[in-house]
């Protein structure tokens, strides 16, 4: 039988993806439908729900950035944001509560404070979702919306540390340092798990048989378990190909969380009326974005883009209100009202999203007073300091390219890549060298053009990226030339559709080189074969 609910989750998470919304809106949708068919939450259900939570926290724990989270802009904003959303939507409740509102009257101050911290939260699948399919995640703005989702999250899982009905072990703090200690054999594990099922598996064992259970031996929450491993582990060279590997296992495990909140109960009609309310706040609190960013000296574009990847509510809300109804804190009914508030959000999230640029447009004169000088030197306007050649990626094929044009040109060759490590090493190798994505139109947007750049050089190493990044340049720089590098004859034709000048097929041009350079031996021997002869 579960089986057979997870495929009708299938369904309703297929119907949401066409009409562009975000699967797990069907999957509550999907819950909720076979909720009125008498249909009740499983032992299985439960259980996938669990672990989908566990991986989810482990996976944040593996993509945490100290340096990321060490911005102002990101723990102070996103301390503050959620402090005054939650004073904000906790008073609105107590104030709907005493007007006689169904599910808000009643509301005790700190019951007003537990709904309104559940609706602080931004949402991470749907801005990971989100700067994903606009190749905006390594972004200035997504870096910033990534780590205020990060710290958020540690406000979740300190809220899940303390939501306990009984105080920890003796044991707990040995467990904790033994955990940390272990991280060596993780690594030792992790060099050795190849790329395969092995990976994931160990993933697993790790975010759960390591992490969850042992702090569930000694009275701490699985989930704080999970994260701590994912912390543990984050600073390793592979962490995050372990985390892409488990991501999707990890996304269909949450369908079984989204499914248990609906199979609990249909919203009634005051849940309905809440969540209806509680949603007319989400300019607000995409205000509070815009407003608190540009407070830290970034310009109001970046604030706007920021704002929009965030104006959501959560599954962490979600997590966080199944938590507060175990333990008798609110009505279960609450569940069901965060539940349809966090589906709205995001099916109104989703069309601002694509829009989001025509509305920026429309009101960037207004948005530009809230900036404050000088501007944040990360989000200054960039001097390509005459150039006339740009090279997109700087591995070791763009690194090339790079020496040969200075070598041929002089030093009239910038180069560019969206990695710091790649940018600060070709940088100590006398380079010339800026940090940014050839597919983020913030960057372009910071962009100061020269007219005199001649050539554009895209030497990343994927070629959905090389096509996107071509349009990029048509449209900023529609008189520069193009050069790109490929891996298949097929691409080396699709990118020339695209409009570039020269692109070359970097593996049928190296097997011709190496043939060229085995023909020479054998038409120019060396000495020692010419003697034997």
């Amino acid at each position: 039988m579960d089986l057979a609910l997870v495929l009708v989750a299938f369904a309703f998470g297929f119907a949401a993806n066409s009409v562009r919304l975000p699967p797990l809106v069907g999957y509550l949708a999907a819950g909720f439908a076979l909720h009125a068919f008498n249909y009740e939450t499983t032992e299985g259900i439960e259980l996938i729900a669990d672990v989908g939570v566990l991986l989810l926290l482990y996976g944040i724990g593996l993509k945490l950035s100290l340096s990321t989270l060490a911005r102002p802009v990101v723990w102070a904003g996103a301390s503050i944001h959620a402090a005054l959303t939650t004073a904000v939507i906790g008073a609105l409740l107590l104030g709907l509560g005493a007007l006689g509102l169904p599910l808000a009257a009643g509301l005790s101050t700190g019951q007003a404070a537990l709904v309104g911290f559940a609706f602080c939260f931004s949402s991470t699948v749907f801005a990971v979702k989100a700067l994903e399919e606009r190749n905006e995640a390594s972004s200035l703005q997504g870096r910033i919306a990534l780590g205020i989702l990060v710290v958020q999250d540690i406000f979740a899982v300190a809220f899940l540390t303390v939501a306990v009905d009984t105080p920890p072990s003796i044991w707990a703090i040995p467990v904790v340092v033994a955990v940390v200690a272990a991280k060596p054999v993780y690594g030792w594990l992790l060099d050795r798990s190849g790329h395969g099922e092995l990976l994931l598996l160990l993933g697993l064992a790790l975010a759960i048989g390591v992490g969850a259970e042992s702090f569930d031996l000694v009275g701490l929450k699985p989930d704080l378990g999970a994260l701590v491993i994912g912390l543990t582990m984050a600073s390793h060279p592979r962490a995050t190909e372990l985390a892409t590997t488990l991501l999707g296992f990890k996304d269909i495990l949450l369908i079984g969380f989204f499914l248990s909140i609906g199979l609990g109960g249909a919203p009634e009609l005051p849940a309905i009326g809440v969540a209806l309310l509680v949603v007319l706040v989400l300019p607000l609190k995409g205000a509070g974005f815009v407003w608190l960013v540009t407070r830290f000296q970034f310009r109001a574009r970046t604030a706007w883009h920021t704002s929009v990847t965030l104006a959501t509510y959560s599954e962490f809300g979600l997590i966080v209100a199944v938590i507060g109804v175990d333990r008798g804190l609110i009505d279960d009914q609450w569940t069901s009202a965060i539940a349809v508030a966090v589906a709205m959000s995001f099916a109104l999230a989703a069309p601002l999203s694509t829009a989001r640029y025509a509305v920026y447009a429309r009101f960037s004169d207004r948005l530009s007073l809230l900036e404050r000088s000088p501007i944040h030197p990360d989000d200054a306007l960039i001097d390509p300091r005459g150039a006339q050649i740009v090279v997109f990626g700087m591995g070791r094929i763009g690194a090339g390219a790079y020496d040969e044009l200075v070598a041929r040109r002089g030093s009239v060759v910038m180069g560019v890549d969206r990695h710091e490590a790649s940018v600060a090493g070709n940088a100590a190798e006398g380079r010339q060298m800026i940090r940014g994505d050839a597919l983020d139109v913030e960057f372009w947007g910071r962009l100061r053009l020269d007219p005199s750049i001649e050539l554009v050089v895209l030497a990343m190493n994927d070629h959905a990226a090389n096509l996107e990044a071509v349009r990029r340049v048509n449209e900023f720089l529609p008189d520069a030339k193009i050069a790109a590098t490929a891996s298949y004859a097929d691409d080396v034709a699709e990118l020339e559709r695209a409009g570039v000048d020269v692109a070359r097929n970097l593996y049928g041009e190296a097997g011709q080189g190496l043939a060229d350079d085995a023909c020479d031996l054998l038409d120019n021997p060396g000495p020692e074969s010419s003697s034997q002869s």
